[in-house]
């Protein structure tokens, strides 16, 4: 079967993934990425799906939460994220986080070995040369100026911007576990099948209190051009989360349910600091939801009056970089091609989903669906029953468009999915209570996905055989 040549711009995960997808599927790839020739703010190495935030890609339970249902369904679709993140696990309770450096580094060189995959160093500055016919723009929340400018002049639109913050990472022998302890929320054991994943640090109300008073008056970080520019609800800033009551950050991710303080078992810490182990070595640890723009000295000193973090060393200190995302809805039709210039794809971050699994999962598709456009085939989106097709139907016409501004970056959620009645009764005929409904809800959903996706992938691979 002939094809076309693909050119794939950014080597993230989005890129990455797009890339091994549209390569397994027999097509010839270019995948250009611009780092080393021309570096970013965030980034630290010149490797492919490099992780500039956190190393989670959040729960891994596909039958009682949506990013799990996801990760199921890329592993399903023979994702290269999935199985770089399989291979490079580290302990994070019921979530599945990664060594970074190892999982970048098995990414790279998966590619680099691929026989239908050349990799190209430099940056794409404005639009691509109009004889590259199929083209997948995945270049994330760090768009190239000269591409961003190009883009919207072509679609006429405005292009919407918000501030990404990243958490800082501590060395584990500076954290004092004379007052730390070991223990995940509820004591849920992960992927690795660690129930002991977390650190914790525990403080009591005066200690919270005084906290929060150093978070809202510690200096900031600030980009005054950048300043109008609105946060992504799921990435908020520690100091910004403060500033939304004194209460948030013990309701979010300084919440103490599901804790017990190993050294104090009788009492009940009154708000609790999570770090999450960040590398495999188990020597680097980062402190969960504290993403920040607190200037540097600020963080280490603020940071160091948290029990158990009296001395520690910040092997990173917290930042911030910026993030761009086109209006989707308007712009991208259900194979997330432009409508102005429909040679033109676009995947992942800069679609407008948020997360690294979302922005991969819009990766996968956008590779099957240039593949199958550079061989002459068609290719229908999963159903929406899915949870990659839920995210293509949203970023695509799913969102109700309230004006300027209104289409926002999304997790993967069961808000997204079509809905399903709760079940009442168990398969023994047993009455179940209303929270037991809800989980048995979740299964359901999660079995219908999985089911109906096999059934797409089955219909896909027999459509390619016979065209």
């Amino acid at each position: 079967m002939s094809t076309s040549t693909i050119h794939i711009i950014g080597g993230g995960l989005a890129g990455s993934e797009a890339a091994w997808q549209a390569a397994e599927a027999g097509a010839s790839v270019v995948l250009h990425e611009m780092r080393p020739v021309r570096g970013t703010d965030a980034h630290q190495t010149d490797r492919l799906a490099e992780l500039v935030c956190s190393n989670s890609f959040r729960a891994d339970d596909w039958a009682g939460n949506a990013v799990g249902l996801l990760h199921a369904e890329m592993r399903r679709c023979g994702s290269i994220i999935m199985a770089a993140g399989d291979a490079h696990q580290v302990p994070a309770g019921g979530a599945l986080a990664v060594d970074r450096e190892g999982f970048s580094q098995a990414v790279t060189e998966r590619l680099e070995a691929h026989p239908n995959v050349r990799i190209e160093r430099g940056e794409i500055a404005g639009l691509p040369p109009a004889e590259w016919d199929n083209v997948i723009v995945a270049t994330g929340p760090l768009t190239s100026p000269a591409l961003s400018q190009a883009v919207l002049e072509l679609t006429g639109e405005g292009q919407l911007s918000f501030f990404d913050a990243i958490a800082p990472i501590v060395t584990l022998e500076s954290i004092d576990m004379d007052v730390a302890w070991r223990q995940s929320r509820y004591d849920k054991a992960g992927p690795g099948g660690d129930a002991a994943a977390y650190i914790n640090c525990p403080m009591d109300k005066a200690q919270y209190e005084a906290f929060i008073d150093a978070l809202l008056s510690g200096p900031k970080s600030e980009f005054k051009e950048w300043e109008h520019v609105p946060y992504f609800d799921g990435c908020l800033p520690i100091e910004v989360m403060a500033e939304r009551g004194r209460e948030t950050l013990r309701h979010g991710p300084m919440k103490p349910v599901g804790l017990t303080n190993a050294h104090r078992p009788e009492e009940k810490p009154y708000a609790v600091v999570q770090l999450r182990q960040d590398n495999a070595l188990g020597t680097l640890w980062n402190m969960v939801g504290f993403q920040t723009k607190l200037k540097h000295g600020a963080q280490t000193e603020i940071f160091r009056t948290i029990p158990g973090l009296e001395k520690a060393v910040f092997a990173r200190l917290g930042g911030l970089h910026r993030n761009t995302f086109i209006n989707s809805p308007r712009l991208l039709n259900r194979s997330l091609q432009l409508k102005a210039e429909p040679r033109l794809r676009f995947a992942g971050q800069v679609t407008g989903v948020e997360g690294y699994v979302e922005s991969a999962a819009v990766g996968l598709l956008a590779g099957r669906f240039a593949a199958a456009q550079a061989q002459g085939r068609s290719l229908a989106p999963p159903p929406p029953t899915t949870a990659l097709g839920a995210l293509i139907g949203h970023i695509t016409g799913g969102h109700l468009d309230a004006g300027a501004g209104s289409f926002q970056p999304m997790n993967i959620n069961y808000g997204l999915l079509p809905p399903l009645e709760p079940p009442r009764r168990d398969a023994e005929g047993k009455r179940l209570a209303p929270k037991e409904r809800g989980r048995a809800k979740k299964r359901l959903m999660g079995e219908r996905a999985l089911a109906e996706l096999d059934a797409w992938l089955a219909g896909a691979l027999n459509l390619a055989a016979a065209e």
